[in-house]
């Protein structure tokens, strides 16, 4: 089967030129519509005997907000987000809702996203060899590991003492990090893989 590298390269200009020029009313929309899919994605959730937060998929929609809306409305979607399930939407994941789920073991992962989405799309949207598949596995691999585990960690660390727990290292590490390896690794390849096919290799 031939494949048309140029009509290929033509339809990701066309929908990244949408992109960069849809109103702030559209984008807004569109960053609304990623928190409803980070909450969607919460729900998908596997519980460890061991640690107290839940393996989910937002961290994949927290990398494709930033992939897909860049670094205004990528990080908009996460405040979404995290502000709507505060208020009482109940899109957490376990289906939680309120101010206290800040408080919880995943709520540092919460800033984190935003953190992260919000650096993903300044980067995607301003430097163009960042677009390529292996630059961008190595984006997606730090903005998961380092900017959102770093708060997660810390987050997940004041929760663990709030609940008189000794925590070290070693503790925190696989209660935080440890369980979440596999599959955040198929997220980010899952994420580098849409990321590369959807976004041009040139402005």
């Amino acid at each position: 089967m031939f494949i048309n590298i140029n009509k290929i390269h033509e339809i990701q200009s066309s929908w990244y030129n949408w992109r960069q020029n849809a109103n702030t009313i559209t984008m807004t929309l569109m960053a609304f519509i990623f928190a409803c899919f980070t909450g969607l994605m919460a729900q998908v959730s596997i519980a460890v005997p061991w640690s107290p937060v839940l393996i989910t998929f937002q961290t994949f929609a927290a990398l494709m907000a930033g992939a897909l809306l860049g670094e205004k409305y990528g990080g908009l979607s996460m405040i979404l987000y995290m502000v709507i399930g505060v208020l009482g939407v109940p899109w957490f994941s376990h289906g939680l809702s309120g101010i206290a789920t800040i408080l919880s073991a995943s709520g540092g992962y919460l800033f984190g996203f935003i953190i992260a989405a919000t650096f993903t799309g300044y980067v995607f949207d301003n430097y163009n060899n960042a677009r390529k598949p292996l630059a961008t596995m190595a984006l997606m691999l730090f903005a998961n590991w380092v900017l959102i585990y770093i708060p997660g960690l810390v987050g997940l660390y004041f929760y663990m003492t709030s609940t008189g727990a000794t925590v070290t290292l070693l503790s925190l590490i696989m209660a935080g990090v440890v369980p979440f390896l596999f599959g955040d690794t198929l997220k980010v390849l899952l994420a580098t893989g849409i990321s590369t096919s959807i976004l041009p290799k040139e402005d």
